[in-house]
């Protein structure tokens, strides 16, 4: 009898043993997975979510997501890397710096097979970085990243917004054409559009080891007076931001702006029936010269990119799961929802997307863009300087345009000389 009890009290124990730890449950605790993602992006994220849960009954998915937006995410993970988020969303010039921080996972095998035959091929490119001779993908691309022009068709004429000129002789200080002049993203295109750059040098491990710009040369010079000639014009708003736009284009005191796609949802609210968009307009550089010429603003053409961070502990499912966020289905989803252009091929190919407003001034722009690509990390905050100095001198109506101009590129520059 003994014997039996003990038998009996060793089973109950081990049964008790085996509940306490969860065995027989699925994933216990559940597979958290956090998420980075812009503000306007958040709730299109949380409703892939809820369908990639449903869609995967048989694991138990906890996932957290927060704020962080794309443009400045390298920062932010290459901050405490171990502990950033599991998956997140990246414009593509800041590939460079996340493969050399060790971010991000490579995507290989028939994974790949599937997302390079259902993506457009500079998309992937875009995904793509060579690492001591070898390329590998580093995520997935799901909408391109460019710049503009919106404009209230009540106001303009599709000849109007041609030209830059041509813009403000319909403003006044009261309706405004505004652009992000504080912003390098924005300021480069009137660079770019007589074609000065940079060049950068990187050792094995994608470090940049020499930066060199010809911003400053004479043909900088001469763009750098047209930018400030515009930027001192009242009807020109240059202390301009999303925020500031999309305000403007509710109360009327912005009439044109250059900005991204991700203020489509909100402007064409505002304007309702005159909403309208194009590419980029001209601008005149050597006005009232025997030089004088119209130049093409020339934009930045990236891709934002979903990747999964490379000290994940759930690799393949966050891997799953951008996958599933990036297909097509879900990228004509957020093209509907948020109006971002699909990189996926037949997305592309959708009636709602070929007839589409945005659509089509995107890739009319994309016509006159410089890729976003091997991108120096030093330019931002040179550039962003620069013309926050020429806003600054709207208001006191002084900017020495040599001075302020070398100090930039003598900023951008790494062992130039």
């Amino acid at each position: 009898m003994k014997t039996s009890k003990k038998l009996l009290c060793g089973l109950f124990a081990l049964t008790m043993t085996f509940g306490l730890c969860g065995c027989g449950k699925k994933n216990a605790g559940g597979i958290k997975i956090t998420i980075w993602a812009s503000e306007g992006d958040k709730p299109f994220v949380q409703s892939i979510v809820q369908e990639f849960k449903a869609k995967n009954p048989d694991k138990e998915y906890r996932f957290v997501i927060d704020i962080q937006g794309t443009n400045d995410m390298a920062t932010r993970v290459l901050n405490d890397v171990e502990n950033a988020a599991d998956i997140f969303a990246y414009s593509n010039d800041q590939l460079s710096k996340l493969i050399n921080g060790d971010a991000l996972t490579r995507i290989a095998g028939e994974r790949l097979e599937r997302i390079t035959a259902a993506n457009s091929k500079e998309s992937m490119e875009a995904a793509y970085e060579t690492v001591n001779g070898e390329s590998y993908a580093y995520g997935m691309p799901y909408t391109d990243n460019t710049f503009f022009l919106y404009y209230n068709k009540s106001v303009f004429t599709e000849t109007d917004v041609q030209t830059l000129d041509g813009i403000l002789s319909k403003c006044s200080s009261n309706k405004q054409f505004a652009m992000p002049m504080g912003d390098g993203w924005y300021t480069t295109s009137f660079y770019f559009g007589k074609d000065l750059g940079y060049d950068v040098e990187y050792d094995g491990n994608l470090a940049e080891t020499k930066i060199t710009c010809n911003f400053d040369n004479e043909t900088g010079v001469a763009v750098t007076e047209a930018m400030w000639s515009y930027v001192k014009d009242s009807r020109f708003k240059a202390d301009a931001n999303d925020s500031k736009i999309t305000a403007g284009f509710n109360d009327g005191s912005i009439v044109a702006a250059v900005s991204g796609i991700w203020n489509r949802t909100a402007i064409q609210k505002y304007l309702g029936e005159n909403f309208a968009a194009a590419k980029l307009p001209t601008y005149t550089l050597n006005k009232g010269t025997a030089n004088e010429e119209q130049v093409q603003l020339t934009a930045f053409a990236g891709y934002k990119i979903m990747g999964v961070n490379n000290y994940s502990k759930h690799k393949t499912d966050a891997l799953d799961f951008i996958e599933f966020f990036t297909n097509k289905e879900n990228q004509v989803k957020q093209f509907e929802v948020r109006g971002v252009v699909p990189t996926n091929i037949e997305a592309r190919e959708d009636e709602r997307v070929q007839a589409d407003i945005c659509a089509k001034a995107i890739t009319q722009q994309l016509q006159y863009s410089k890729t976003q690509k091997g991108v120096p990390s030093t330019l931002w905050l040179p550039m962003e300087g620069l013309g926050s100095a020429m806003i600054t001198g709207k208001q006191s109506g002084s900017f020495n345009v040599r001075a302020q101009l070398k100090a930039c590129v003598d900023a951008i520059e790494k062992n130039a000389k």
